[in-house]
């Protein structure tokens, strides 16, 4: 038995309807309005965020890298804009007991080439102490700039999982912008692409069609094991470890308090 594009039973299980292409492209277009109108709203935020006031500090404040100390102002590396991405650290933790959010985040930027021909510099900064700090960073195989922040206040130090902007003028230092959670989206292609999917991104909390494949925790696909299940157990990683040469299946997390 053949079907016709429009006939019900066609339509497979847990996927969208088939339809011929002309009827494909007519509900393509609507949703393009939508899109559009989107972007544009995106733009309006923009612009709002450049009109945002600044906050001065103190730029002569000392950050730790791998030449050890140096004043945050070096992270400019002459430029007069910085983005920073702030990395959780749990201290004391092995490399797979890093935190699979801020990898995630971190993982998305690894050349700001772009960045600098736009005259903005890019660093990670995080809370843990530099000897813990620099085997991690060669062992994720980084090139992007890192830095200790141990024992900093904010903004440059305190509470980490942000995105933040700083502008400099000659010897002077402004933060201008700053966000978490979901806000640090925007440096991830990964999930940009997976939201274009039919099956996004495969978490509890989107709204789905009836029959589409159940969704699971938020972030569940962050941290798997070696075969790529994923799993918050103890023989999980962050998930870029897995390309990482040496990485081997674990036996705990390795974060003080951590039993599960």
């Amino acid at each position: 038995m053949t079907t016709s594009p429009h006939d019900p039973t066609a339509q497979l299980p847990g996927r969208p309807p088939v339809v011929d292409l002309a009827t494909w492209q007519k509900d393509r277009a609507e949703l393009l309005v939508r899109e559009k109108a989107h972007t544009r709203e995106g733009d309006a935020l923009a612009a709002a965020r450049r009109r945002l006031p600044m906050v001065e500090f103190d730029g002569t404040v000392e950050v730790v890298g791998p030449e050890g100390p140096v004043p945050f102002l070096d992270l400019f590396q002459g430029r007069d804009e910085l983005v920073v991405y702030q990395h959780m650290w749990h201290d004391g933790a092995p490399h797979q007991g890093q935190c699979e959010g801020c990898t995630h985040a971190a993982w998305h930027l690894r050349d700001a080439s772009y960045l600098h021909a736009r005259g903005v510099s890019f660093a990670v900064l995080t809370t843990g102490v530099w000897d813990e700090v620099a085997p991690f960073v060669e062992f994720m195989g980084y090139t992007q700039p890192w830095y200790s922040v141990h024992g900093v206040a904010e903004p440059v130090g305190g509470d980490m999982g942000y995105l933040a902007c700083f502008l400099r003028d000659g010897d002077r230092t402004y933060l201008t912008y700053s966000t978490t959670g979901r806000g640090n989206e925007r440096i991830n292609s990964s999930i940009a692409l997976l939201d274009m999917t039919p099956y996004g991104r495969g978490e509890a909390w989107e709204d789905t069609p009836d029959g589409w494949p159940e969704g699971r925790d938020a972030c569940w696909s962050w941290r798997t094991d070696v075969d790529g299940n994923a799993t918050w157990g103890p023989t999980g990683r962050p998930v870029p470890q897995w390309t990482r040469p040496g990485a081997t299946p674990e036996q705990t997390l390795g974060r003080h308090g951590d039993h599960h």
